[in-house]
């Protein structure tokens, strides 16, 4: 029986200069993805490259003084390294240059040319030349270009266009027909709204102001436009248009994309541009294209022009490449956007890797050793208690819960959900005591113990590995895990794990960093300024986990008091508009085991349930008086932890005194409705 396939593309990158760690971020997540379907047994297809063509191209090029081909091959040979040194199993890279593109693009435009979809005339208008892209006087902002912000030129030209406005009726109806299309959703209103209503007019694809691309066969002063060029890679690629039979059937396995992996400021080009060319060349369209968020720094979007780039070679160097995968794909949930902090990043790297994952690793290979010799023994039935069985309910939820989270491509919850087990499993040394059992002489309850838990770091090192590859492959070799054991789509089946296996010692997998050092190297390494990023840390000691709160914007009393007794700045729209507010509705309301202080929340917002820990405990007794109230979430808040447990946002409540409310709506409002 043949395996069913997976295609998975990234947008090609456009290399006028090194990738930053914006770039890492949505190639780290289509490998993730790509690693994630292998494990489930699909024939994976993974496709990355580069955009080589344009007057950009051309002008850094002149200005390097070099030929254009060198400057490109430096460029993309810096980037391949970049992809190995972060672990990414892309199965092809593309390279609009190469002849197997450049051919099969000129045949495209030829045929469309005959089949009248495109024309000649003149364009006039204002361009953007960073972006490539022309605009008409009312979508300018300020005079300037609407994505990037940069002063745009009056240009008029010889140009060929396609007619976009004679296939925008298809694309709507095609919208509604498949609502799965565009994600997240609030993309596609975009579209509609700020693209098509106001008038989709037909798209100029070919230049005569430079020469620096593939030009058109009749017609040879005429450069093929960038997004014509660049949007077809994903066909030309997996071989259409080829003669070679083998490429042929290589499109027909592959083609329609299972997902298309775009930045949100390129979704325009890749939903209604895109599947117009494919509806006019008669090839079915994506599955679905997704429109992820950026990786922000304080002040703004990632911009070499500003300086703020972070370079994810010096961030691999010291880090490893596994610490980087993690951070991106836990920090933010994908599809929003996130800022980059350094202290997020240690803070991440110390709490989750070290404390939590590396430590259950280190303490359970040690344990082992110094009271069994490293030797596994599958228990008797008489020493396994409800805290076997629990853990194994656990463990088993917990492989569903992250396929559901990876099938929606929420890696951040996907994560969440494994180190909810991480954590339990850590619970569950604290509460069986190995130590107490080897000293009282209780071996087969030990026995129990050990089996159980070196089980649940075998599913759980399985579940990391579409994460992070390397860890999960040295916890394969020093728990000597087989590769049945090691199967995906039997890790829900009870007794996989054999018995009389030897676990090495080993060292640990992640050390724990030093926060006001690590602060200070990465506001050189990542060529930031001082403000703000040296801040001293009482979120880096563990013993002191409220205060790890408020240095983390958690939801702590203290910050809420001064914050309703201090006057704040004034700050604009754009300011306030970084703040996600979302209607949530509490499906479970307990304390914190530990602090008084302390409610763990889970809370549904709509398209997912997020867990929530706030400070309010002392006015909700018993806490399940939650249950069922609407509440409004800060969505977007970094993720901290309070007590050990995971805090994904903030619920909003007003104070004075004694007294505590919290903002609530109306029960007719959906969960997930944004407030603004």
């Amino acid at each position: 029986m043949a395996k069913s396939t997976f295609y998975v593309t990234t947008p090609i990158y456009y290399p006028n200069d090194k990738l930053h760690i914006g770039h890492s971020y949505v190639t780290v997540a289509a490998d993730a993805i790509a690693r994630y379907k292998r494990l489930r047994g699909y024939d994976v297809m993974f496709l990355t490259g580069t955009d080589e063509h344009g007057q950009k191209i051309q002008n850094r090029a002149i200005e390097a003084g070099k030929d254009v081909m060198a400057f490109l091959d430096e460029i993309i040979a810096w980037s391949q390294d970049l992809w190995a040194r972060l672990d990414v199993t892309y199965d092809d890279f593309i390279r609009t240059t190469q002849e197997r593109h450049k051919k099969v693009v000129e045949a495209i435009f030829e045929r469309l040319i005959e089949q009248d979809d495109v024309y000649l005339g003149d364009y006039e208008g204002w361009y953007c030349t960073p972006c490539e892209s022309f605009w008409s006087q009312r979508e300018l902002v300020d005079g300037n270009c609407p994505d990037c912000g940069r002063p745009v030129k009056y240009v008029k030209e010889e140009s060929y266009f396609f007619r976009m406005s004679k296939y925008v009726d298809r694309l709507l109806a095609y919208y509604d027909e498949h609502p799965e299309f565009i994600q997240p959703e609030s993309r596609k209103h975009e579209m509609i709204n700020n693209f098509i209503k106001p008038g989709l007019q037909d798209l100029c694809v070919s230049r005569t102001s430079f020469d620096w691309g593939i030009h058109v066969r009749r017609d040879p002063k005429h450069v093929v436009y960038v997004w014509l060029d660049a949007l077809t890679n994903y066909i030309t690629a997996i071989g259409y248009g080829s003669d070679d039979p083998a490429l042929q059937e290589k499109f027909e396995k592959f083609w329609p994309a299972d997902l298309q992996l775009v930045g949100k400021d390129i979704v325009r080009f890749h939903v209604i541009y895109w599947p117009i060319i494919l509806m006019a060349l008669g090839l079915p369209l994506p599955k679905r294209v997704y429109g992820h968020g950026f990786f922000l720094m304080k002040d703004g979007k990632m911009s070499k022009s500003k300086g703020n780039v972070i370079d994810p070679k010096l961030l691999i160097d010291r880090y490893g490449s596994d610490a980087i995968r993690y951070f991106l794909l836990r920090e933010i949930p994908f599809g929003q956007d996130g800022v980059f902090t350094p202290e997020a990043m240690v803070q991440r790297l110390n709490f989750d890797l070290a404390n939590d994952f590396g430590n259950l690793i280190h303490r359970t290979a040690a344990m082992l050793n110094r009271f069994c010799a490293g030797t596994v023994t599958r228990p008797t039935g008489a020493a396994l208690t409800n805290a076997e069985a629990a853990l194994a309910q656990l463990a088993k939820e917990t492989v569903q819960e992250t396929e559901r989270q990876l099938e929606v491509l929420q890696f951040s919850l996907a994560l969440t959900a494994i180190w909810r087990l991480v954590a339990q499993a850590n619970k569950y040394i604290d509460d069986t005591a190995p130590w107490g059992l080897n000293k009282s002489g209780n071996t087969e309850r030990l026995n129990a113990v050990m089996y159980t838990l070196v089980d649940t770091i075998r599913v759980i090192s399985v579940l990391v590995q579409p994460f992070m590859p390397k860890a999960a492959n040295r916890v394969f070799e020093q728990y000597g895990f087989t590769v049945e054991e090691t199967d995906w789509n039997t890790l829900t089946e009870p007794g996989k794990l054999s018995a009389k296996k030897h676990v090495a010692e080993g060292t640990p997998l992640f050390p724990r960093l030093d926060v006001n050092d690590e602060v200070t190297e990465l506001a050189q390494l990542t060529q930031l300024e001082d403000g703000g990023l040296k801040t001293a840390l009482p979120s880096a000691d563990p013993a002191k986990p409220e205060a790890a709160a408020t240095a983390a914007g958690g939801p702590v009393e203290a910050v809420k008091e001064q914050a309703a007794r201090e006057g704040k700045e004034v700050i604009g729209i754009d300011t306030f508009d970084q703040v996600e507010l979302r209607v949530g509705q509490v499906l479970t309301a307990e304390r914190v085991e530990k602090a008084d202080k302390l409610l763990r929340l889970e809370i549904d917002l709509g398209s997912e349930v997020r867990q929530i820990v706030s400070g309010i405990a002392k006015y909700f007794d018993p806490p399940s008086v939650l249950v069922g109230r609407k509440v409004v979430v800060v969505a977007n808040l970094k993720p901290v932890k309070l007590r050990g447990v995971d805090s994904n946002g903030m619920i909003l409540a007003a104070s004075e005194g004694d007294e505590l409310t919290l903002v609530t709506v109306p029960e007719s409002m959906p969960n997930g409705a944004v407030v603004k």
